[in-house]
């Protein structure tokens, strides 16, 4: 998709560059200062912080989860160019987002934070853009920091360079240096600067502008979707030959082969933050275009008389599972609109067509669908996004996709990175070998943090990363990228306590609760409507209890001046989507509706499990 030929046609006045980074290295933050400097934003226009994150999830996180596309524009001696940016998600989870929309890129700007240098998404997103042929300029960002080491850090991405086999062109790379908050950028550091003016100027300078042939026959690869409540579904993508118009029939080549013809009704380009309508469009432009029925990503919009389709999209396989199923419990259908198998299975489809990284495919069960991807937080968002849209389900424990081999069941392998205080790493080291993890590399920096790198199957981590987080007092970064697929390693301890479990229906009561907290922690509050077989909280011992906890304290005819004072209840701690998914064990579900989370056992019954 990105070789060009040296004999097509230059577009000059364009430049399409993708963001890459480790997540919280500044990818978005970079772009809200790139867009004020070049006066996208009118002088007296409020604009919020990360203004490219625009889902509430995205805004309440602080990540980027989905890629999305804006374009700036600069006074050259040259004319006006015009400069199209994909900012791209940083978490390895959603990697298949940095998959699909590079293939609309000639270069790339590959952030690495001063401080803590190349780590497992630096790997990932540079082994995709290296792959993909696209020219790196390396922005060493947040070099304001009080542990800043560029040089140092410029010397590990050399090295990880070397190690992703870069041929000789790739290593001559542009460097510079950024605080991408304050708007600043300097080619060395001993520099003055005020701007980021160094930093368009290396985009001009070492980005190749587009090479296609506008008069060649029409192809655009669909590289992402979405949706206008004016002109309905939108198919955005570049342009890779030809000339497109609006009002104009053209052919969509499917997934499947077959080849279907339709009419452009509306042609925008991306200005700023927003699109414009345009008449006209030439290779090397990125478009967004309505008229196509149900397109999918992946798919070629080429010329309705001779058709050529481009090579169809290639992205990771996924290494985890969930089966998702119509929410059957005693509350099922009082906090949700949409609570049928159905529902489900329409929403799941929808979430295909836009989500690459994914695959959904029916389970043994009614009503039940396994849904695949590439990690715990991926399917969790997904699951938070449908709770929000009204949805009703439960979900099981998060399981290893694994295939055979010669015979051999193998299992995917991760490779973790863990930045954490020197005092932790004993028990962090342990907790990772009970669960199969082989240390490879441990490296102090001598500032009192110390980063360790294990190999260990992506079963081990299922559950780990709050066990992680309390060993090492919320102080450690974990950070985890998938390697390979090993032979099956063999039982992995799991859960090491057990769930206290409601033996019957009613309202949870303060007198219940206070006799019960010192057996364990607590996931509900005082007056919460709990069933037969739900979790209301963690045994401190291994084995599951069922307990009473709807017990109402009986009146008497004895008084004394202190027997009614209220009683004492230890905060409970309720689960959030991420915890719950990680603490269940395979006989237990959790039930995610738009007001709650609930835990709670398969077989509700205790007499029947």
């Amino acid at each position: 998709m990105n070789t060009h030929k040296k004999d097509l046609p230059v577009r000059s006045d364009l430049r399409n560059i993708a963001i890459v980074a480790h997540v919280d290295h500044g990818k978005t933050t970079l772009v809200d200062t790139m867009l004020q400097q070049a006066h996208t934003f009118r002088a007296n226009q409020e604009v919020q912080e990360r203004v490219m994150d625009s889902m509430d999830l995205e805004r309440e996180r602080g990540i980027t989860i989905m890629a999305k596309n804006a374009a700036l524009r600069l006074e050259t001696p040259d004319g006006e160019m015009k400069i199209n940016i994909i900012d791209t998600p940083g978490h390895s989870d959603f990697g298949g987002e940095v998959e699909r929309v590079l293939s609309m890129a000639d270069g790339c700007l590959l952030l690495v934070d001063a401080a803590e240098g190349c780590l497992p998404q630096t790997r990932f997103v540079l082994g995709k853009a290296l792959e993909a042929k696209l020219t790196p300029i390396i922005v060493v960002n947040k070099i304001d920091r009080q542990d800043a080491r560029p040089e140092a850090v410029l010397d590990e991405i050399y090295d990880l360079f070397i190690d992703l086999d870069a041929n000789e062109d790739q290593l001559d790379f542009p460097v510079v240096y950024a605080v991408g908050r304050d708007g600043i950028a300097k080619t060395n550091l001993a520099d003055e600067s005020d701007s980021l003016k160094p930093l368009f100027d290396a985009i001009i300078e070492n980005v190749p502008a587009p090479r296609a042939d506008v008069e060649a026959p029409l192809q655009m690869m669909i590289s992402n979707l979405d949706y206008n409540d004016f002109v309905g579904r939108l198919s955005i993508g570049r342009i890779v030959a030809g000339r497109i118009k609006a009002n104009s029939e053209v052919a969509l080549a499917r997934l499947d082969g077959t080849f279907k013809k339709f009419r452009i009704s509306n042609l925008f380009a991306f200005e700023g933050l927003g699109r414009t309508n345009i008449d006209e469009a030439g290779a090397g432009d990125i478009v967004a275009l309505s008229g196509i029925e149900d397109p999918h990503i992946g798919e070629t919009i080429a010329d309705a008389e001779t058709p050529v389709a481009l090579p169809p999209l290639t992205v990771d396989e996924p290494t985890i599972a969930m089966n998702f199923a119509a929410n059957v419990s005693p509350l099922a259908g009082r906090e949700g609109k949409y609570v049928t198998g159905r529902h489900l299975r329409d929403r799941l489809a929808r979430e295909v067509l836009t989500n690459v990284a994914i695959r959904v495919e029916d389970a043994q069960e009614p009503d039940t669908f396994k849904v695949s991807g590439r990690g715990e937080l991926q399917l969790a968002i997904i699951i938070e996004q449908m709770r929000r849209e009204g949805y009703e389900m439960q979900i099981s424990r998060p399981e290893v996709v694994t295939h055979e081999e010669n015979g051999k069941l193998m299992e995917p392998v991760e490779q973790v990175f863990i930045d954490v205080p020197q005092d932790s790493v004993g028990v962090v080291t342990e907790a990772l070998g009970r669960r199969k993890g082989n240390m490879t590399q441990m490296v102090n920096h001598g500032s009192g943090r110390v980063r360790i790198e294990f190999e260990i199957p992506s079963r081990g981590l299922i559950g780990f990363r709050s066990q992680f987080l309390t060993e090492t007092r919320g102080m450690g970064l974990l950070n985890t990228l998938f390697s390979h697929y090993a032979e099956w390693g063999g039982p992995i301890p799991q859960r090491q306590s057990g769930a206290l479990v409601a033996d019957r229906a009613g309202n949870a009561t303060p007198f219940a609760m206070a006799n019960l907290q010192e057996r364990g922690t607590m996931f509900v509050e005082p007056t919460t409507n709990v069933y037969e077989g739900m979790i209301i909280g963690e045994n401190a011992r291994e084995s599951d209890l069922n307990v009473n906890i709807v017990k109402e304290k009986h009146l008497t005819n004895m008084r004394s001046s202190t027997a009614d004072i209220a009683v004492k209840i230890v905060p409970p701690q309720p689960p959030t989507l991420e915890r719950a998914l990680e603490w269940i064990n395979d006989d237990e579900l959790v039930e995610a509706t738009p007001k709650a989370i609930r835990l709670r056992k398969k077989v509700l019954s205790s007499n029947r499990k």
